[in-house]
C-alpha cells in the first residue's frame, strides 16, 4: 500500500499544469537568489588566497570576541555616603533579630540586610524556639519590593504626609464618640498592652481583629478544650 502513495509538491503539479511544473522542476525558486549582494565582488573572492584553515581561524576568533563582549556586565557606579551610619559598612551584611506574625504564620527570624536593604529571611535559633520559618516566611521578603505596595499614607484615597495623618487622627479623637482600630491578629504582648492602654483612655474605643485567612474555628476548638480563646 505504501508504494502506491503519490505526493505532490504543489497544487500546480496536482492539477498537471505542465508549464509551471516544468519551470519549478528546473528552478525551484521563482526568483533568482541575489548571492552577489551579500558575497560581494565575485572576482575578488575568486582571487583571494585565504585558505580554509585561515578562514576558520578568523571565524573562531571573531566568534570568541563577540561572546566575551556579550558576557561583559554593565558598570554600575555606587554613590558613597556623605555621612556614613556607624552600623553600616558597605559590602558587609547586617542581621536583625525579629519576629513575624501575620495572622497565619509565626516565627523567630533573622533579617539579612545590606546597606539597610533587607534581602533574605533566615531562622533565628538562638531563642530556643521550635517554631521555624516555612516557605511563606522566607518569601515574605518579596512583599517589601512589591511595586503595588503603599509607599506613603493615604487620606480619602489620595497621598498624604504623616503630619497630615497625625493631625486628622488627633482631631477625630478630640471630638469623642466611637473609635475603631482595625488590625490583624496580634502575637505581641507589648502591642496588646499598648492597645489596652489606648482603649482605657478612650471609652468609645473598639478593637476589631480581621484576618484574610480566618483561624476562628481553631480558636473555638482551643476554647472548648482549654477554656481560653487564645
Amino acid at each position: 500500500m505504501a508504494s502506491n502513495k503519490k505526493y505532490w509538491q504543489s497544487v500546480e503539479e496536482l492539477n498537471e499544469n505542465s508549464s509551471i511544473v516544468e519551470t519549478l522542476r528546473n528552478n525551484e525558486f521563482a526568483e533568482a537568489i541575489p548571492t552577489e549582494e551579500f558575497l560581494g565582488d565575485k572576482e575578488a573572492l575568486s582571487s583571494s588566497s585565504t585558505s580554509r584553515r585561515d578562514f576558520l581561524k578568523y571565524v573562531g576568533f571573531s566568534t570568541a570576541a563577540a561572546s566575551l563582549a556579550a558576557c561583559e556586565g554593565p558598570v554600575i557606579k555606587s554613590i558613597p555616603y556623605v555621612v556614613q551610619p556607624e552600623e553600616i559598612i558597605p559590602g558587609v551584611a547586617d542581621y536583625y533579630a525579629t519576629t513575624i506574625a501575620d495572622g497565619f504564620d509565626f516565627a523567630n527570624i533573622l533579617i539579612k540586610t545590606r546597606e539597610g536593604r533587607p534581602i533574605k529571611v533566615e531562622n533565628n535559633i538562638l531563642p530556643g524556639s521550635k517554631i521555624k520559618a516555612n516557605a511563606r516566611v522566607y518569601a515574605s521578603v518579596l512583599s517589601l519590593y512589591d511595586s503595588m505596595r503603599l509607599k506613603e499614607p493615604m487620606i480619602a484615597g489620595k497621598p498624604a504626609t504623616w503630619d497630615a495623618v497625625d493631625a486628622r487622627v488627633k482631631a477625630g479623637l478630640a471630638q469623642g464618640g466611637q473609635v475603631v482600630l482595625l488590625t490583624n491578629t496580634m502575637a505581641s504582648p507589648s502591642t496588646d498592652k499598648i492597645i489596652s492602654e489606648f482603649g482605657a483612655k478612650y471609652p468609645g474605643f473598639k478593637h476589631v481583629v480581621y484576618d484574610a485567612v480566618s483561624a476562628s474555628e481553631a480558636l473555638d476548638a482551643f476554647q472548648a478544650v482549654y477554656g481560653e480563646r487564645a
